[in-house]
């Protein structure tokens, strides 16, 4: 039978375990995984605020923060004064940052292609479907359970 236990220590395992391949794969490069999931999400929309880096990097803002220090250190992304919001900074890829993630996004192939390989065709669609699911069921308890805890606080 199946259980909520199983299920976070399978999805717990892999994403551990795809991590650490994907930190070792990419320190040759100065990079992290971490790191090359900012890259990915700034080219898909570069400028957006840290804020709405936060979010959609499913981390918290000390550690986008920290990150986003390192990157703009080694010249891959700038943050600027948002043009509309004085308390915030918005995120933009450099030239430079633009390069090294077309550059990785090349050279981790083999390692993104060894994720698919055990799945047949559709499988890997139904299996992006299916985590959708889950981190919906997370964010509607977490929505849930923090209403009911800020109505027992009261």
């Amino acid at each position: 039978m199946t259980s909520g236990h199983g299920i976070a220590m399978g999805l717990r395992a892999a994403y551990l375990l795809m991590h650490r391949q994907t930190n070792s794969f990419l320190a040759p490069f100065g990079m992290t995984a971490d790191q090359f999931v900012l890259l990915a999400l700034l080219t898909e929309q570069d400028g957006i605020t840290q804020q709405d880096l936060t979010h959609r990097a499913f981390s918290d803002p000390n550690t986008i923060r920290a990150m986003l220090v390192r990157m703009e250190r080694n010249g891959f992304i700038v943050r600027e004064k948002h043009p509309t919001d004085g308390r915030a900074r918005k995120v933009v890829l450099t030239r430079k940052g633009q390069q090294i993630y077309k550059m990785l996004s090349e050279e981790i192939k083999p390692l993104q292609e060894a994720i698919v390989f055990p799945f047949q065709k559709n499988e890997g669609e139904t299996l992006i479907q299916f985590l959708e699911r889950i981190s919906e069921a997370m964010r509607q308890w977490e929505n849930g359970h923090r209403n009911i805890h800020e109505k027992t606080a009261m």
